[in-house]
């Protein structure tokens, strides 16, 4: 016999409630370990666990829900566990709205204490002054390549690499009023006017172009002026009140923003290894001929698999490099740590910049 609407929905009421007891019953449990936790002095939040129980949960689903639906899911269900366990301070890059916001409530969830900042700079400061527990920047984009003052910060800050996590970024065009009439300028981080450039070539020629701390300031910016106009994400266009005038407005469609999850050692030592990890270091070599080939050698004489590799100007006027390397493992793989033992020798600089468990 066929149940009606009325009768399904009473079914949904009672499996709410059975739902809400359970988790009421699971952050009980959290608060207990909580205790533990702080007893014992060992970190409240660890990306690896967090990882393993999301991969075995999706491994369990029978349907029909799908796996990217239940691991989001489960990791607000541990992002509202674990701020009864201790809340969580994340710094970003604001204000609210941008895509490294947005980044930080893929990786944590929703359960935690925003520190919106000015620049990448003051994520940096933010997170080693311990103002923050954790860090999240943007450090590479599929279309512009690498976000240079990511990578120049980390040389000399304090921080580790303990998480990451990518995003597909869609840009859009925002105005305080409907229309493209009249827009005299577009405000937007320098990355999105990069990644847009061949739809404003093509559509607000005689524009101009602005830079801004971020795409959501660009977006506050454009919320007090009608001539002005900003790229940057749906959210940010809700924040600040603003008319959504073309979707997806991003040279390639498939644009992906890569961010690095930062903290202090003593905030979260490395994660211990998950099965498919990632080391990412910064090295330094002598100029002479054959110097960048040899740091090859170690990774094929140990079979360590190289899945990034970059050049960064060391800025001493001598026409240095620092190389940015990620690589496939986990220190504590023998293999991998005779490689990087092998490798340093080699080194007149080096840095392990972190290891941890690969984002989707």
């Amino acid at each position: 016999m066929t149940q009606t609407l009325a009768e399904l929905r009473v079914q949904i009421d009672a499996l709410d409630q059975e739902l809400l007891s359970l988790l009421n019953k699971r952050a009980r449990v959290a608060e207990h370990v909580g205790e533990i936790k702080k007893r014992d002095g060992t970190p409240f939040f660890r990306p690896d666990r967090v990882a393993k129980v999301i991969e075995h949960i999706q491994a369990s689903n029978t349907g029909p829900l799908k796996g990217e639906h239940v691991a989001a899911v489960w990791r607000e269900i541990m992002s509202a566990c674990l701020a009864l366990e201790s809340p969580i301070r994340v710094a970003y890059l604001g204000p609210a709205g941008t895509f490294s916001e947005q980044a930080a409530l893929l990786f944590f969830g929703s359960s935690i204490e925003h520190i919106a900042c000015a620049s990448i700079d003051e994520v940096f400061r933010a997170t080693a002054s311990g103002s923050a527990s954790y860090g999240v920047v943007p450090v590479e984009n599929s279309t512009e390549g690498v976000v240079s003052r990511s990578k120049d910060l980390f040389l000399q800050s304090p921080l580790h690499i303990i998480g990451e996590t990518s995003l597909l970024v869609r840009h859009n065009l925002l105005r305080v009023t409907g229309g493209m009439d009249g827009i005299q300028a577009v405000y937007a981080h320098p990355q999105a006017l990069a990644q847009c450039q061949g739809w404003l070539t093509a559509n607000l020629p005689n524009a101009e172009r602005h830079p801004a701390a971020s795409n959501a300031e660009g977006a506050r910016l454009a919320s007090t002026n009608p001539a002005w106009a900003a790229i940057a994400s749906e959210r940010a266009g809700t924040q600040f009140g603003l008319h959504n005038l073309a979707h997806g407005i991003q040279d390639d469609a498939f644009n992906r923003t890569r961010f690095a999850v930062l903290c202090l050692p003593q905030t979260l030592p490395m994660p211990q290894a998950s099965g498919k990890d990632c080391i990412s270091l910064v090295v330094s070599v002598t100029n002479r001929p054959g110097a960048v080939h040899d740091l090859l050698v170690p990774l094929k004489t140990h079979g360590v698999s190289m899945t990034r590799f970059e050049s960064r100007p060391a800025r001493s006027g001598q026409w240095e490099y620092y190389f940015y390397i990620d690589l496939q493992g986990h220190p504590s793989e023998p293999h991998v740590s005779a490689a990087l033992a092998d490798l340093q020798k080699l080194c007149a600089f080096y840095k392990v910049l972190g290891s941890y468990p690969v984002g989707d």
